[in-house]
């Protein structure tokens, strides 16, 4: 017999609906601080006693949350290291939608300091990455490591909060024109 054991299809479905209402509160402009298990659960159209068999609380269900978010993010940065890769405009569309597909989520997330200074180590880690493979070094001719991720950062969480109407391939050719591959 198998040691690992084995997942409840049901547990699944749950935890998902779960979260999904968590995004659908969000989406719906609730605030991170107003929402509650009775919101959360009712909008599953789930009880009570399921949210709390799967999470210890609302704030356990939002760390995992943004957890699951960060896994998903730094899949999708893992392509733009691959700087000898021919479709680098393509791969950072990839990553620009996905952060694009949860912008609500982001929109409301970024504003806690914690999930920002993560999502900045994020892009720091990738720039610094993609610098050492291009073999660049850090002089006076290249820009900050930091003044990069903060402006990438901006330039996002601009888009996702006011020019949602530009697509992923535009932003991507907008920050490749910005920095023209020279610094990231």
């Amino acid at each position: 017999m198998s040691e690992h054991k084995r997942v409840d299809p049901r547990a699944l479905r749950s935890k998902r609906m779960l979260k999904h209402a968590v995004f659908s509160l969000l989406a719906d402009n609730v605030e991170i601080s107003q929402l509650t298990v009775q919101k959360v659960a009712n909008r599953a159209e789930l009880n009570r006693a399921t949210f709390y068999l799967h999470y210890e609380d609302l704030n356990d269900l939002l760390r995992q949350i943004v957890h699951e978010l960060f896994d998903d993010l730094s899949m999708k940065v893992e392509p733009l290291l691959q700087v000898k890769s021919r479709n680098e405009q393509e791969q950072l569309a990839t990553f620009l939608s996905y952060f694009y597909e949860y912008r609500k989520v982001f929109a409301v997330l970024v504003e806690h300091p914690g999930f920002k200074n993560h999502l900045s180590n994020l892009l720091k880690k990738t720039i610094e990455k993609r610098r050492e493979a291009r073999n660049i070094n850090t002089t006076k001719s290249v820009a900050s490591v930091d003044i990069v991720a903060s402006s990438l950062l901006g330039v996002m969480m601009w888009w996702i909060k006011e020019g949602t109407e530009y697509s992923a391939e535009y932003i991507a050719d907008q920050i490749t024109l910005m920095y023209k591959r020279k610094y990231m």
